[in-house]
């Protein structure tokens, strides 16, 4: 069976959260679907291409819907998801409303990694974007000490080119992962 694809322009990893306002009827439709089943769709990010069919990578997450109301628009509906786990998609298809569908494989999940004390700065980096107002009201539950959660939520959070993102976020090493971020930070010190 295929899965209903979310298009966005921002990276959803494992366990974490964003908002989302919702109009579009496909995607209105979409997402009643899934609370009516209580069924997944999968977040994926759009590429930054002039190409106008599956302008999506292939790689992304399977979501929950964990809140939703109305959103301060009539016709808007506002829902916060929440990552399940990375999925490869294959054999997409567009049905006659816009709403793509694929096929989903979910690979191996990466194991829990101890934050490596050389990576401690990352910790702190993260700590203290969660204080800030957005964030903080998303009520994500972070184990600090995963090195697979700090580096996911990083590559949320910080303000790094998308492509980048999506790259960090298709590393299937969380260590690789924490490595690049680092080298992200020290370049945007400079």
């Amino acid at each position: 069976m295929k899965t209903p694809l979310f298009p966005l322009n921002a990276i959803i990893c494992p366990r974490g959260r964003i908002p989302l306002q919702i109009f579009e009827p496909r995607y209105l439709d979409m997402v009643s679907n899934c609370l009516r089943s209580g069924s997944a769709f999968v977040a994926v990010m759009l590429r930054d291409t002039d190409d106008i069919k599956e302008d999506f990578y292939r790689v992304g997450t399977l979501v929950k819907v964990v809140d939703f109301g109305k959103g301060a628009s009539e016709g808007f509906l506002s829902v916060t998801i929440e990552g399940i786990s990375r999925v490869d998609l294959s054999l997409a298809v567009q049905q006659e409303d816009g709403l793509w569908l694929a096929d989903i494989a979910t690979p191996n999940e990466e194991s829990f990694v101890p934050l490596p004390e050389r990576y401690k700065e990352l910790r702190a980096v993260l700590e203290a974007l969660v204080q800030h107002p957005f964030v903080h009201e998303l009520n994500m539950d972070i184990d600090f000490q995963d090195g697979r959660q700090v580096g996911w939520r990083l590559t949320e959070l910080l303000p790094i080119d998308n492509r980048q993102k999506q790259l960090l976020f298709e590393l299937k090493d969380p260590i690789q992962r924490l490595a690049e971020l680092s080298d992200q930070l020290a370049a945007m010190m400079l």
